[in-house]
């Protein structure tokens, strides 16, 4: 079973589900790194093939990386699509979230997210998608203003008190259990 990590633009999936993987031992992807590696930029992709074009790719390179990988971080809009929802309920799904404030200050200057130019647009879309994000999660973490590795720790801790994952000797021999 995979854990995958999903939220809206910005909360931390990428560096929380890097992280927990490490710490498990276990493989990981981000999804949207793997789409910009293989098909260049994702905010080129929005500009030359449109996002429905995207949507269908990141499908495909979701439900890849959900039979191949133990941790995954999924784009933020990946969610939207039903296929993919469908699949998500086969796995563990935890939910990062950060305060707007914390938001701002990721996305001030960034370009590398193609619908998101303020604080304004990233409200708009979390508003859009927050039911069907809430309804996936098997659980939720903050990350505004924590150090990352506290809210692995609470990860960790939380996959453990609900054994969602078996983590017993993952750190210990470098292999994955999940």
């Amino acid at each position: 079973m995979t854990i995958a990590f999903i939220g809206p633009p910005a909360a931390g999936k990428s560096r929380a589900g890097r992280r927990l993987a490490r710490r498990l031992g276990a493989s990981y992807a981000d999804t949207d790194r793997r789409i910009a590696a293989d098909h260049g930029p994702i905010s080129e992709l929005f500009a030359t093939r449109g996002e429905a074009a995207f949507r269908a790719l990141e499908r495909d390179y979701v439900a890849r990386a959900l039979r191949e990988v133990e941790v995954v971080s999924l784009g933020g809009g990946a969610v939207m699509d039903d296929a993919t929802q469908a699949l998500l309920g086969h796995h563990t799904v935890i939910q990062v979230l950060a305060s707007p404030a914390a938001i701002e200050q990721r996305i001030s200057g960034s370009t590398k997210r193609p619908l998101i130019k303020s604080l304004d647009d990233w409200r708009a879309i979390y508003e859009r998608r927050r039911e069907v994000y809430e309804r996936l999660a098997d659980a939720t973490f903050d990350t505004s203003f924590r150090p990352m590795s506290r809210v692995v720790d609470d990860i960790e801790a939380w996959l453990r008190e609900t054994n969602h994952a078996v983590l017993g000797t993952a750190r210990h021999e470098g292999t994955s259990t999940i």
